[in-house]
């Protein structure tokens, strides 16, 4: 059988060649009425729309590389599902590569070859080199929770990562905790550090620092590895309370702290994470959190994606406010007489 074109479509359903092309187009305006006879018209003649060849007239693909990194924190599942959903709304469609830090540069010069008409880069850092390739091509790209280094050309989506470390420390400070430990992510990260230096004001408008510091690179194991380090130490020097730089590595150290070590939550010690990720409520863990509003950061993301795919050049660092939830894994402190 020969190909089905939409010149067939176009004369059957008596309209335009052009309406066929726009029913086939994401956002392009079409009447109902006229929507109704081309797609009629499109399944008695078995018609599908070829995408490649339409890339090829408009020089447009529709799709958006995303590179992702953690996909085992519970908090980039849900951003990449309510990506997707967000930019198909658009007619776009996700290409989606997963790497480390060390490999960013190699994968986004992949991805450059498929022709994407812009890029979301969540948890990746991006060389000043590729930043400028990406530019030089006319490629918009936009950081997800993360802000840039190495170029100022490049747009981001973020939390107010300082403000939500703050909160943490002034909250510690206010409910009587003197010995606040702190679990870093990756120390050369901007979420990190931020999260960091907010805890370390919060508490220093108290008098207090920081008393232990551990790392676990935002990795599951690290972060037990880190909460072992940090109560491998006599009962007088024991944290009572830990703020951890993100959900992921916080339900790692509850379960360290109380099945391997016999601490009780939060008689024992205080426990705060960072993202509020669904399972921070569930009822074995009940997690305080710092909230990160997944739906605002995407909103945000798809907005600035598509002004400058329309050609806005608006380079902006876009930062949501945020929020302290508190559950039961923290709790003002008790005198030590008063705990036994």
């Amino acid at each position: 059988m020969a190909s089905v074109t939409s010149l067939d479509v176009a004369r059957l359903a008596q309209v335009s060649q052009s309406a066929v092309s726009r029913t086939y187009t994401p956002g392009a305006s079409v009447s109902g009425a006229t929507r109704s006879k081309v797609e009629e018209a499109a399944r008695k003649l078995g018609y599908r729309p070829n995408a490649i060849a339409r890339t090829l007239i408009t020089r447009r693909s529709r799709i958006i590389g995303v590179v992702m990194s953690y996909l085992e924190n519970q908090f980039y599942p849900v951003v990449l599902e309510k990506l997707s959903q967000r930019l198909q709304r658009h007619g776009y469609h996700v290409l989606l590569f997963i790497t480390d830090t060390r490999q960013t540069d190699a994968v986004l010069a992949e991805i450059l070859q498929y022709q994407v008409d812009g890029m979301v880069m969540a948890s990746s850092a991006m060389s000043s080199a590729l930043a400028l390739r990406c530019e030089e091509a006319g490629i918009p790209v936009v950081l997800f929770n993360r802000v840039s280094s190495s170029s100022e050309n490049t747009s981001s989506v973020t939390t107010d990562n300082y403000h939500g470390g703050l909160l943490v420390g002034q909250y510690l400070a206010r409910t009587g905790h003197t010995r606040v430990a702190y679990i870093a992510g990756l120390e050369d990260t901007s979420t990190n550090q931020q999260r960091e230096q907010g805890l370390r004001d919060g508490l220093a408008e108290s008098g207090r620092k920081v008393f232990a510091r551990a790392v676990g690179n935002y990795d599951f194991e690290e972060a037990k590895v880190a909460a072992r380090s940090l109560f491998a130490v006599k009962a007088a020097q024991l944290p009572d309370a830990v703020f951890v730089a993100n959900d992921h590595m916080a339900l790692a150290v509850m379960d360290t702290l109380r099945l391997e070590l016999g601490l009780r939550i939060p008689h024992h010690v205080s426990v705060v994470g960072f993202d509020n990720v669904n399972q921070a409520a569930w009822g074995s863990y009940q997690l305080s959190s710092v909230v990160q509003d997944a739906d605002a950061m995407i909103e945000a993301t798809v907005g600035l994606l598509m002004e400058e795919m329309d050609g806005a050049n608006q380079n902006r660092a876009v930062v949501l406010p945020t929020r302290l939830v508190l559950r039961a894994s923290s709790a003002p402190r008790i005198p030590t007489k008063a705990r036994k």
